[in-house]
């Protein structure tokens, strides 16, 4: 079955996302602790998460 535009889309806001996590992964090297904790605190807070919509996605 083909997929329709919005599922083409949100497929495509998915790539983008994976982009910026992986932009995201390759400088916590330069971070300093107290600034990987601060990313950390903030990445943890930030809704809705990943698995958010990862569960939503999978209910039925």
């Amino acid at each position: 079955m083909p997929l329709s535009g919005e599922a083409i889309r949100m497929m495509n806001y998915v790539d983008d996302v994976a982009t910026t996590l992986r932009r995201i992964q390759a400088l916590i090297p330069t971070l300093t602790a107290e600034e990987r904790q601060r990313v950390s605190e903030y990445l943890g807070k930030s809704a809705p998460s990943a698995q958010d919509v990862l569960t939503a996605l999978q209910a039925k």
